[in-house]
C-alpha cells in the first residue's frame, strides 16, 4: 500500500465503525491526534542520535525529557509512544520515520496540565529542524530562519515558501515563485478555542473562519500530492469542529471578586468596544485594527503581501465549496491592520501582542513598563508564571555576544530588532495602577 492512502485507510477504517456513535467533533480529535498528514522529515535513529549536536559529552540519563526541554515541546495527553506532542511516527519515502504535526506550535503545558489549543510559547522550531536534519546526515542549509526568538515562529514564511513550489493546483512547480519571502514576522501561536467566536482569522484577519482548506496549509510537504489533499479534506472539516468544540481553562488560583467586579466595569468602558464582551450574552465584534491606530509592530502585516494573496486565490486552497452558489470559494481578503482578539482564557496565553513581545497582562496596559531585551525560562510550571502581573516572569538582560550561539540567542526576546517592536496599543496608559490591577483581576476570570 502506498504511503500516501495508508494513513486515509487506517482512520477511515478506524472511524467508520463509531461514525453513529461519535460527534464530528470527536472524531476530529482522534484524527488530529492519531494521523500522520504529511511525511517523515527524519529517520528514527535522528531521535535516539540529536543529543549529539548539543555539545554535550553523553547522552542524558532522561533522554525524553531532555528533548522536550531542548526545543520547549510537551508530553503529549494522548497515546504517542515516547514521543511529545509535536512530533510523530511517519511515513517516509521508504519505511518510517519522525515528523511533525499541528502540535508542534499548537500544543503546550501548563502548571504541568498538557493542552492541545494552547500555543506553544516554548518552542524553538529552528534548533528543532537544524538539529534534526543534522542528526539525520543531512547538510541542509535552511531556506530561512524558522524563528527569531524562542516561542514565536515564522508560520507566514513556512506557508509563502511552500506555495511557491506549487502550482495552483497544488503540483509541483516546475521553478519556485517569487511571492515575497520574510523572516522576522515573529509570530505568537493563538489559542484556538478563541477561534468560535471569529468571522476571520490569522493575525491580519485575511482568511475566512469557515475555511477548511486554509487549516490545511501546512501539509504542503514537497512530496504531498494533490489526490492526497482531496482525500485530507473531509478529515478536516472534522477536525475543525473539535477545533471549535475546545474551551478555554480555567484560572486556577484565587481571584479576589470585588476588585474583579470593579475590573469589568473599568473593561466595559475601555476594551469591550474592541475586544468584546463576556458572560451569558458575550458578543465580539471581530475588529480590524488600523495599523496607524493600534501601533504595534508591523513587521507581520508587511510580510504577507499582495503576491502571495494573489497566488493563495488562484490555488485549490481559495477553490473550497462553500455550499453557496452565490459565494465562490474563501480568497485571501487584504486589510488595513490587525485583528483585535476574543480574550477568552487570555490569562493562559502569555505573552503577548501578535508578536509576544510583551510578557504580562500588566504591560499590555502599561507601554511604559515593557522589558526592553528579556529571557525566561520557557517552562511551564507554577514558579515560572507571575500571578500578580499576569503572565510570565522576564529577566532583563543585555543583548547576546556575537559568540552566542544561535540556540541560546533565541532565548533572548529583543524588542529592537526587526518584527519584535513591543510598542503601540496604548490604551491602558490612562488608567491609574489600581484601576489597571482591577482590569487584570477581572481579566482572569475570563
Amino acid at each position: 500500500m502506498k504511503h500516501g492512502l495508508g494513513w486515509v485507510v487506517l482512520v477511515l477504517s478506524a472511524t467508520s465503525g463509531l461514525a453513529e456513535e461519535k460527534t464530528p467533533a470527536q472524531r476530529g480529535e482522534h484524527i488530529l491526534t492519531q494521523t500522520a498528514f504529511i511525511r517523515g522529515f527524519w529517520p528514527q535513529f535522528a531521535y535516539d542520535n540529536v543529543w549529539k549536536q548539543w555539545g554535550i559529552a553523553e547522552k542524558p540519563k532522561n533522554y525524553d525529557a531532555a528533548i522536550r526541554e531542548r526545543y520547549g515541546l510537551h508530553p503529549a495527553p494522548y497515546p504517542n509512544g515516547n514521543l511529545p506532542m509535536g512530533l510523530r511516527k511517519t511515513p517516509l519515502l521508504i519505511g518510517s520515520g519522525i515528523g511533525i504535526d499541528c502540535m508542534t506550535c499548537h500544543g503546550s503545558s501548563l502548571f504541568g496540565k498538557n493542552i492541545v489549543g494552547l500555543g506553544n510559547a516554548s518552542l524553538d522550531i529552528h534548533s528543532l529542524f537544524m538539529e534534526f536534519a543534522a542528526a539525520s546526515g543531512i547538510k541542509a542549509r535552511a531556506p530561512y530562519q524558522f524563528c527569531q526568538a524562542r516561542g514565536t515562529s515564522e508560520a507566514g514564511a513556512f506557508s509563502v515558501h511552500l506555495l511557491s513550489m506549487r502550482n495552483p493546483d497544488l503540483s509541483l512547480a516546475a521553478k519556485r515563485t517569487d511571492l515575497g519571502l520574510h523572516d522576522d514576522s515573529c509570530e505568537d501561536v493563538p489559542a484556538w478555542w478563541v477561534l468560535k467566536k471569529k468571522k476571520t482569522m490569522y493575525h491580519v484577519g485575511g482568511a475566512d473562519t469557515r475555511s477548511v482548506r486554509s487549516i490545511m496549509q501546512f501539509m504542503m510537504h514537497p512530496l504531498t500530492t494533490r489526490a492526497e489533499f482531496d482525500r485530507a479534506e473531509p478529515l478536516f472539516r472534522d477536525i475543525r469542529q473539535y477545533i471549535l468544540s475546545i474551551e478555554a481553562p480555567k484560572y486556577p488560583f484565587p481571584i479576589d471578586q470585588g476588585q474583579a467586579a470593579a475590573g469589568e466595569k473599568l473593561f466595559a468602558a475601555n476594551c469591550a468596544r474592541c475586544h468584546g464582551t463576556y458572560g451569558d450574552s458575550p458578543k465580539y465584534p471581530n475588529k480590524i485594527i488600523p495599523l496607524a491606530e493600534i501601533g504595534t509592530d508591523r513587521k507581520r502585516y508587511d510580510n504577507i503581501g499582495p503576491k502571495f494573496g494573489e497566488a493563495y486565490n488562484a490555488s485549490w486552497f481559495a477553490q473550497e465549496d462553500t455550499g453557496d452558489p452565490a459565494r465562490k470559494g474563501y480568497p485571501f481578503v487584504p486589510t488595513d491592520g490587525y485583528q483585535c482578539p476574543p480574550l477568552d482564557g487570555i490569562w493562559a496565553t502569555a505573552p503577548y501582542f501578535h508578536n509576544g513581545s510583551v510578557p504580562t497582562l500588566a504591560g499590555v496596559l502599561d507601554s511604559q513598563n515593557r522589558p526592553k531585551i528579556f529571557t525566561r525560562s520557557y517552562q511551564t510550571d507554577e514558579k515560572d508564571y507571575d500571578k500578580t502581573n499576569v503572565g510570565w516572569i522576564v529577566q532583563e538582560v543585555p543583548p547576546p555576544g556575537p559568540k552566542v550561539s544561535g540556540h541560546e540567542r533565541r532565548k533572548v526576546y529583543d524588542t529592537t530588532q526587526p518584527g519584535r517592536g513591543n510598542a503601540g496599543h496604548t490604551y491602558g496608559d490612562d488608567l491609574t495602577p489600581a484601576e489597571r490591577a482591577a482590569v487584570i483581576e477581572y481579566l482572569k476570570t475570563l
